[in-house]
């Protein structure tokens, strides 16, 4: 039950995403071009997730558990530390400079473009390569 219930998530977020065109990377950096030809197109989106999400969060805090898993897996941390500001400053200038952040990435590989690819392709070698990182940085404090 987990796996479809995730499977149909999935597939209403990548058709979300192509609908309100996040899927598009010239459409995004428009968006995200404030100071030149901005496209406040996207604003619409944001408002609209938030619209749903917000109410959705709201009935969920009310509920014992989830219907398809034991329990909820709420977010615990609060604090706001170096690796979070690195990752979201990694995160923003990727997405500025290829118009690709990973859900509309790996939904975009279904256009058949190549750029998409290369930007999946790029951010799992980044996740390998900070894992190894990570990993080799426990394994110098363990010894």
């Amino acid at each position: 039950m987990k796996s479809i219930t995730a499977l149909i998530a999935g597939i209403l977020f990548g058709v979300g995403l192509a609908v309100s065109q996040m899927i598009n990377p010239l459409k995004v950096l428009g968006f995200l071009d404030v100071l030149g030809h901005w496209d406040p197109s996207l604003a619409l989106v944001m408002v609209g997730a938030i619209a749903v999400t917000l109410p959705g969060f709201a009935l969920l805090r009310r509920r014992e558990k989830p219907l398809v898993a034991d329990r909820f897996q709420w977010p615990t941390r609060t604090d706001i530390d170096g690796r979070l500001v690195l990752g979201a400053a990694v995160f923003g200038i990727g997405w500025g400079l290829g118009g690709f952040c990973p859900g509309p990435g790996i939904a975009a590989i279904s256009l058949g473009w190549h750029e998409p690819l290369v930007f999946t392709l790029s951010m799992v070698a980044g996740f390998i390569a900070w894992h190894l990182y990570e990993r080799g940085m426990a394994a110098s404090t363990d010894g």
